[in-house]
């Protein structure tokens, strides 16, 4: 079987041989069938050739566009993730695989070391290396199979509530957040404890709660609440443990320690409420609780900060720079504190995806990877930066790793849902971003997205469900930040979905009068008048001032949006798109910050 299958239309042929030519020079095998018959059948041979191949390069021509074997082939490898796509002559792409980076040789002239000929054959090399490297770890599994031991079942179920924040500063909010995460995490590497997710848990956040009907509601037979305060280098933490059921005390503690103590402090409650429970913890168990990503108060503290950034501010400039800033403080504190180099990731992409900045977050990733190669969230930074630069199976190879590592990640959910939205596979980009919704109760940015996958999927009750909760979480946002120009569009999009459009109308003008540049602002606003008020011009008019400013990431998403799916066969939307094409063609690409080179 060859390692590369080439699909093309008949009449190109001559196109397609330099091409093989230049393929097999590299050493590498080619099945690309030069005597195939106009009309063929998509029969035995071909699809397993094409099952076989470790990447398939699909030549698209005025010609092949047009026919259905090339985009089945085409489809069938970009849902396995191993589509290389080239194009002559400006061909317009088949919807499906818009998203994909596609390389023009229109100036190729039949020259190996020509940029666009450099460019597909370095994809069609990292390709077939990811094969095979999976080729050998498949057969090395199937010699020596590993075993799996069977967990035990839990003995008890807790929910975690959010830790009240006593210190009379809502800024300090993030710490008791964090406090609250850290727990619950830790409980939830106890095999004989069932937790309940941050989602769940946090839904009380700010509630007067009934500890019974808590108990009742989420199905559990434990509740744990308590309370942060932190001044003045002290930090003093209340928390008891409840039964559920009986509505009484099993374990009650009040510590008052040096800020410096936290981390013993945190480990000292997870094991009261083990000792409490009369629960055996097994040694991997005492040794992951103890397992932090750093040593350092201080790093540990700028990380809880910038992921309440994070978590409450995605695709936002200020947010992301912010994000940027504070990682690398902890990053100078901590030189080896893998999480902060992973969201330190996230912020450059944000900006980069933005056009602000010039790095992407790759080395700031290969060093979380270097520090820790299992960090699930690493894995699916790394895999967002590569489907940026155009990467898809590479994208996917770090999301499935990613989730392999957790698959109770928010962040690993919200990635693997962004890479199936771009690929138009919208049954599996729902399934994920329910999943990263029901995980981060504060994230309106993956609510919004499930009301426009449902919307593609032409499911207008599950779009309705989701345009609520996402104007909820909206809501809830803006009675705390009224001026979030980013969370005012996600609302707006929200109400347009609902039927609301007057509301939303209303949303969008006080928006554009507070913050007339913002990027995610003007995204949102034109999806809302396209896809939910039909107001076509506007959403031109929105969608030009984007357009003239757009990076190619931006470009490439907005191409593969399927709320503007009724504007592709525009000519003022074309001629847009075919203007920003030119000027990103002509854009020289700009060398990373020289801090980040040496990072």
């Amino acid at each position: 079987m060859a390692d590369v299958f080439i699909s093309y239309a008949r009449v190109d042929k001559a196109r397609v041989a330099p091409l093989v030519a230049a393929i097999e020079a590299k050493g590498w095998s080619v099945w690309w069938d030069p005597e195939i018959s106009p009309g063929r059948e998509f029969d035995d041979e071909i699809d397993t050739e094409l099952q076989a191949a470790k990447a398939v390069l699909v030549v698209w021509t005025p010609t092949s566009v047009v026919s259905r074997w090339v985009r089945g082939e085409a489809r069938d490898a970009a849902e396995r993730g191993i589509l290389v796509p080239v194009r002559f002559d400006q061909a317009r792409l088949p919807i499906d695989v818009r998203a994909i980076h596609t390389t023009d040789l229109d100036d190729w002239k039949e020259n190996t070391t020509s940029v666009p000929a450099q460019e597909f054959l370095r994809a069609l090399d990292a390709m077939i290396a990811r094969a095979t490297t999976a080729q050998a770890a498949k057969a090395a599994e199937a010699v020596a199979p590993a075993a799996v031991p069977e967990k035990p079942k839990p003995k008890f179920s807790i929910c975690v509530l959010p830790f009240i924040n006593m210190s009379g500063d809502p800024e300090q909010e993030y710490f008791s957040d964090g406090i609250t995460e850290d727990i619950l995490t830790d409980l939830s590497k106890i095999s004989a404890l069932s937790i309940i997710s941050r989602n769940g848990s946090f839904l009380y956040k700010g509630k007067q709660v009934d500890i019974p009907r808590v108990a009742r509601d989420l199905n559990v037979s434990h509740v744990l609440e308590g309370s942060v305060r932190k001044a003045g280098g002290r930090v003093r933490i209340s928390a008891q443990l409840i039964d559920g059921t009986a509505n009484n005390h099993v374990w009650a503690e009040r510590y008052d320690r040096d800020a410096s103590d936290i981390f013993a402090l945190q480990d000292e409650i997870s094991h009261a409420i083990v000792k409490a429970l009369r629960v055996r913890l097994l040694p991997e168990e005492k040794k992951a609780i103890e397992r932090r990503g750093t040593e350092s108060v201080e790093a540990h503290d700028l990380y809880l900060m910038a992921r309440q950034l994070y978590i409450t501010n995605q695709e936002d400039e200020h947010a992301s720079k912010a994000i940027v800033r504070t990682c690398a403080r902890a990053t100078e504190v901590d030189p080896n504190y893998a999480q902060a180099w992973a969201l330190m990731a996230a912020g450059y992409r944000s900006l980069r995806e933005l056009g602000l900045e010039t790095d992407d977050g790759m080395v700031a990733v290969d060093r979380a990877l270097a520090l820790d190669p299992n960090l699930a969230e690493a894995h699916a930074v790394k895999g967002n930066i590569l489907q940026m630069r155009g990467d898809v199976a590479g994208a996917w190879d770090e999301a499935r790793a990613a989730l392999k590592l957790d698959p109770e990640s928010y962040e690993v959910n919200r990635t693997a849902a962004r890479l199936e939205y771009m690929r138009h596979r919208f049954g599996d980009a729902a399934r994920y971003y329910e999943k990263a919704v029901s995980l981060m109760d504060s994230d309106v940015n993956s609510a919004m997205m499930l009301v426009s996958t449902y919307r593609a999927l032409g499911d207008a009750a599950n779009m309705r469900r989701a345009a609520g909760v996402a104007l909820k979480r909206a809501d809830s946002f803006l009675t705390h930040d009224q001026s979030n120009s980013g969370v005012i569009a996600y609302s707006a999009n929200a109400l347009g979905a609902l039927g609301e459009g007057d509301r939303a109308k209303s949303r969008m003008n006080r928006a554009m009068l507070m913050d007339p540049d913002n990027w995610n602002m003007r995204y949102n606003f034109a999806c809302a008048l396209m896809a939910y008020l039909g107001d076509k011009d506007a959403a031109l008019e929105l969608l030009e001032w984007l357009l003239e400013r757009a990076t190619r990431p931006l470009l490439d998403y907005l191409k593969s949006d399927p709320d503007f799916d009724p504007l592709h066969d525009g000519p003022r939307y074309q001629a847009m798109v075919a203007a920003a094409e030119a000027r990103l063609a002509t854009a020289k690409p700009s060398a990373p910050p020289e801090s980040e080179q040496s990072a």
